[in-house]
């Protein structure tokens, strides 16, 4: 299954035809031109057997009841662009793409839970995404692929900018923040202590069991709340009762068996 994060990849082509356009029309047309290319071409790469564009449609969640300055530092999205994700939604049915979104739930959670649920039965998943929150899924089944670098977002990749396992990357950003949500981690705590911590202990449930020896360990155990909050809040649900069976997601184009 190819799952497109539909607006982080929108997003990215309104930005580019901002520059190039000063007319909303043009900008407009533009992007849905620049849209359906990329979608082509990403189909054409992958040629999935099943294919979904998830779009947000929960602009309050869960993670703002928790956290009311969750993702408040954000720009809201340009009104021409709001007005016109109908119009790029058909664009994209047109080319085999269902649109997924929930007015509960947030993309993300939308992606990892279709994600999870394929690597649970072993099928692979392939999200197209710039977003690094995505890392901490990645696994034998899950893959994430940046297309405007034209790379894979793998295992290799997180170990060469965090030096960590996929499976750390909750517990450093629960230490270090979110800056782009918002999410306060621990104090004092930026990548490279959090890196050297998780290095030692393996995972923040280690690190807050362990008896403090140093400044670090301390300050992390005196904000334990901080940091319970952060991966919470960082963590993605993989489990959301979707209601609806994924064969409902089958791209009519496909070569591929069911």
């Amino acid at each position: 299954m190819l799952i497109l994060d539909a607006l982080n990849l929108i997003r990215r082509l309104y930005a580019v035809q901002q520059g190039r356009h000063p007319e909303s029309p043009a900008r407009l047309a533009a992007t849905g031109a620049a849209l359906e290319h990329g979608v082509h071409k990403l189909l054409g790469q992958f040629r999935p057997s099943h294919v979904v564009a998830v779009f947000d449609g929960a602009p309050v969640g869960f993670r703002h009841r928790l956290y009311p300055d969750y993702k408040g530092n954000r720009s809201p999205m340009p009104e021409d662009l709001a007005g016109h994700l109908g119009e790029l939604q058909q664009s994209l049915l047109r080319l085999g793409v269902e649109a997924l979104l929930s007015e509960t739930e947030e993309a993300d959670d939308l992606v990892a839970t279709l994600a999870s649920t394929l690597a649970r039965h072993r099928r692979q998943a392939t999200i197209v995404s710039t977003d690094q929150g995505f890392c901490q899924l990645l696994g034998p089944c899950i893959r994430l692929w940046d297309h405007f670098g034209q790379r894979w977002l793998d295992e290799e990749h997180v170990r060469r900018q965090y030096g960590l396992a996929p499976v750390q990357l909750v517990d450093y950003w629960a230490l270090t923040g979110v800056s782009g949500s918002q999410i306060k981690g621990v104090p004092g705590i930026g990548p490279k202590r959090a890196r050297a911590l998780l290095q030692q202990f393996g995972n923040l449930d280690a690190l807050l069991a362990s008896a403090p020896v140093s400044k670090e360990q301390n300050t992390v155990q005196q904000h334990k709340n901080d940091a319970l909050l952060a991966r919470q809040l960082v963590r993605l649900v993989d489990d959301i009762e979707l209601g609806f069976n994924l064969q409902a997601l089958r791209y009519p184009h496909s070569t591929k068996g069911p």
